[in-house]
C-alpha cells in the first residue's frame, strides 16, 4: 500500500497527489468509448482455467486482464478467488470465502474506501482495464451508477480529509512517547519527532482537539498561548522538550476530544 513521510516537501506532494487522483477517478469512471461490458455470467468464465477466454478481474466494477499476473489470480493460487468476479469488498476485509467475494461496500468507512482506491491505482498501473461489469457500480449504458457515485464522493472527501490531517500534522507535530512501570509515562520532543523533520524541537503541550497533547516550540507567541486547544501541563516544564509524568499522573481531559502526544509549532514574535 501507499505510505506518507513527514515534511514540507511531503505535504506539497500530497496536495498535487490528491487533485491528480481526483482528476484520475473522473477519468476512470467517466464514459470511454470502446470499453466492453460484460454481464456478471460473462466475466465468471475469465478464471484463468483450461479452456477459459482469459484471466480477469474486477474491482468497483472496472474488469482488468491479469494474465501477466497469473501466478497470483489463476486456479489454486492464493488469490485465485478474485478472478471471473468483482470481490472489492474482499480487498479491503480479506475474506476470502464466497460470502466476502463480492462487490457489496456499503457499509466501509471512509479509510476503507481509501484503501480500495489504493487499490484502484494498483491496477491501473499494473494491469489493462479492458471494460465494465454491469451490475452495482456501472449500468447497461456503461456509465456510473449512484452507488458508485456515492464511493466517489467519500474517497474524494476522505483524500481531502487527509490532507488536512497531513497539514495539521506539519503545525502540531506528535510527541515521542514510552512508558514504563518504574517511571511511568514519559513525553519528549525532536527535530524528528512524529515523522516530521524540523529545525526546532518543542516542548510537550497538550492539544485539546481531535488528535491531542502539544509540543510548542520554545518561545512565546500569545496566538497559541491563547488558544484554547493548547494548554500546559503542571507536571511538564515549561520550557524543556520532555517530561516524566510519573505512574498516577495522567493529561486531564478538558474536553471529550481523545487525547493523544502531539507537538505544537509556534514561531516567535
Amino acid at each position: 500500500m501507499l505510505r506518507l513521510g513527514g515534511g514540507g516537501l511531503l505535504l506539497g506532494l500530497a496536495v498535487a497527489a490528491a487533485a491528480v487522483i481526483a482528476a484520475w477517478l473522473m477519468g476512470w469512471w467517466g464514459p470511454r468509448a470502446g470499453f466492453r461490458l460484460f454481464i456478471p455470467e460473462e466475466l465468471s468464465r475469465y478464471r484463468g482455467g483450461p479452456g477459459d477466454p482469459g484471466l480477469y478481474l474486477a474491482l468497483l466494477g472496472r474488469v482488468y486482464d491479469v494474465s501477466s499476473g497469473r501466478r497470483h489470480y489463476e486456479p489454486g493460487s492464493h488469490y485465485s478467488g478474485f478472478a471471473g468476479r468483482d470481490a472489492s469488498r474482499a480487498f479491503v476485509t480479506g475474506d476470502y470465502s464466497e460470502a466476502g467475494l463480492v462487490d457489496d461496500i456499503s457499509d466501509l468507512s471512509a479509510a476503507e474506501m481509501l484503501t480500495l482506491q489504493n487499490w484502484l491505482s494498483f491496477y491501473e498501473k499494473n494491469y489493462v482495464c479492458v471494460g465494465r461489469v454491469i451490475g452495482r457500480f456501472y449500468g447497461e449504458d456503461g456509465l456510473p451508477t449512484p452507488a458508485l457515485t456515492r464511493v466517489e464522493a467519500v474517497i474524494t472527501g476522505g483524500l481531502e480529509s487527509n490532507k488536512l490531517e497531513l497539514q495539521e500534522k506539519q503545525t502540531f507535530p506528535p510527541c515521542n512517547a514510552e512508558w514504563s512501570s518504574a517511571r511511568g509515562s514519559r513525553l519528549w520532543c525532536s527535530q524528528k519527532s512524529g515523522g516530521v523533520s524540523r529545525d526546532w524541537i518543542g516542548v510537550p503541550r497538550k492539544l485539546y482537539k481531535p488528535g491531542s497533547k502539544a509540543c510548542k516550540r520554545d518561545g512565546t507567541y500569545p496566538a497559541l498561548s491563547t488558544h484554547p486547544c493548547c494548554r500546559p501541563h503542571p507536571a511538564c516544564p515549561e520550557d524543556t522538550p520532555a517530561c516524566i509524568l510519573g505512574r498516577d499522573q495522567r493529561w486531564p481531559l478538558h474536553s471529550p476530544c481523545h487525547i493523544v502526544p502531539k507537538c505544537a509549532v509556534v514561531t516567535g514574535l
